[in-house]
């Protein structure tokens, strides 16, 4: 097909279209506590063959997008993650993506082999791309559950880090089913190696270099900093290491480094990621010829499913708090929490692409158990997460709270929306107490702005600006979270 302008004309009409669709979905599937991904799914399945006919079969061309989706969404989640929040718990995040994995990998592939009758390639597959978890379904439904950091800190770090291994493990399942146990995991470990490494390289060197740049507009540091991140991925994977976790761990750095514009690039980034999963979710329900799936490929999904949600994860979540031990309650959560997303769809074209046999019906089942199980386990996390008694009463519904950088003076500028729930309703501002150095610099009320005094009266709705340094920023937030939680007595409430 000749691209003309007629046809330009043509394609941005059907992609802004599609695109202001999902957008709106967004809406519709936080409501209803699922990930924006099914509908998205939805969307490309409708677009395909069974709905308006346009037809997409090119497993190669998908699976090179959806790597390039996913370099995006890495870098994404790298940026955005809070290095200090996620410190404590990084031994439990690398032990789920690595151990846990490996434990998942072999329980699944062990019942895929012996009990649904799978060939070891394609047993291995099915437990290679079923075991990691996806970041962006998990946290686009964790939004609605109230959870105490230390659990979020912890899906966060495992989605974040699970990709890279499995990534490996699946291409060179899919290359050859003939490696050697020992050339095998000395591979895997060396392309990961490798990876990190390259992204510690790219990471503190670009951070060295922008904090030196003196760029001619804001709106570059943005562009900056995630053509680093993806020049991590490309200079790795181009020496034959683990691209995702260079690309992850480069990110990491960089977005928890003092550089200029800060939340700017956060911003940036996150919209390019939601680009990103609109885009790859729509392909791959593009790339899904639902009449090719078999009642045989549903019961193997459903089944294989039950496998590993009711008994790999929770083995392998268990078997990964050895490193660090936590209460049993959060551990139950954290394997309950374990949704899958685009990842095992996205690792699903590579067997396709390689020509492995019964990868087209490898390919349907994974695609079956991810909608399946999403559909099943989403929806109940937050019941999950009030009988198991991990949730947080009220803390995140009472406080919203955003950063933007002040960067001269070392600040960060902190919006918190008070909801009709909060005890923070009829609280002095001077009530307060925050830490030397913080402040309540506006108040937003029924759209119009006061400056407050110490005797102003906070209201549900309001929406408060508090300036505190950075270095007491953490402090600040905890001390308007209990003052939500508790009212002007949670000082002398445990606070």
């Amino acid at each position: 097909m000749t691209l003309d302008v007629h046809t330009l004309n043509q394609g941005l009409l059907a992609g802004t279209g599609v695109l202001l669709v999902a957008i709106l979905a967004v809406r519709a599937s936080t409501g209803a506590g699922l990930p924006s991904l099914l509908l998205y799914l939805l969307i490309g399945v409708g677009i395909g063959e069974a709905g308006l006919g346009v037809s997409f079969s090119d497993a190669e061309l998908a699976n090179a997008l959806g790597f390039a989706a996913l370099i995006i969404i890495l870098a994404e989640g790298g940026l955005t993650t809070n290095w200090g929040e996620m410190r404590p718990v990084v031994k439990m995040g690398l032990s789920l993506a690595t151990v846990g994995v490996a434990v998942s990998v072999g329980i699944v592939a062990l019942a895929a082999h012996f009990v649904f009758g799978m060939s070891w390639q394609i047993s291995v597959l099915l437990g290679a791309l079923t075991s990691p978890t996806d970041a962006a379904a998990v946290f686009s439904v964790l939004r609605r559950v109230p959870l105490p950091r230390r659990l979020n800190s912890t899906l966060e770090a495992e989605s974040g880090l699970n990709d890279a291994p499995t990534v490996v493990l699946v291409t060179l399942v899919s290359a050859s089913g003939h490696h050697g146990a020992a050339s095998f995991v000395g591979e895997v470990a060396f392309e990961l190696v490798v990876g990190v490494l390259g992204g510690l390289l790219v990471g503190f060197g670009g951070a060295w270099a922008m904090r030196r740049a003196a760029l001619p507009s804001s709106g570059l540091y943005p562009l900056a900093v995630l053509s680093l991140s993806v020049l991590a991925y490309a200079a790795t994977a181009t020496v034959h290491g683990s691209g995702f976790a260079a690309v992850y761990v480069a990110a990491l750095i960089l977005g928890n480094s003092e550089l200029p514009h800060r939340a700017a690039t956060r911003s940036f980034a996150e919209g390019m990621a939601w680009l990103a999963q609109i885009g790859l979710f729509v392909m791959l329900g593009l790339l899904v010829t639902p009449s090719l799936i078999t009642w045989e490929d549903v019961g193997l999904a459903f089944a294989a499913g039950l496998v590993l949600t009711l008994v790999a994860r929770p083995v392998s979540v268990f078997v990964s708090a050895l490193v660090q031990p936590m209460p049993v309650r959060e551990l139950g959560f954290i394997s309950w929490a374990g949704l899958r997303g685009a990842v095992p769809i996205v690792l699903a074209t590579i067997p396709l692409s390689a020509g492995v046999d019964d990868a087209t019906q490898l390919f349907n089942i994974v695609f079956v158990m991810t909608v399946i199980y999403t559909l099943i386990t989403a929806p109940t996390l937050p019941l999950v997460a009030r009988v198991l008694k991990v949730a947080r009463r009220s803390e995140p519904r009472d406080l919203d709270v955003e950063a933007a950088p002040l960067e001269r003076i070392a600040a960060d500028l902190l919006m918190i929306t008070i909801s009709p729930k909060s005890l923070m309703h009829g609280v002095e501002v001077a009530e307060l107490r925050l830490p030397k150095g913080a402040s309540v610099s506006l108040i937003v009320r029924d759209g119009s702005t006061l400056v407050p005094q110490l005797r102003t009266v906070l209201r549900r709705g309001d929406e408060l600006l508090v300036v505190t340094p950075r270095k007491t920023r953490e402090k600040t937030e905890a001390r308007l979270r209990a003052v939500s939680l508790k009212g002007r007595l949670a000082q002398w409430l445990n606070e």
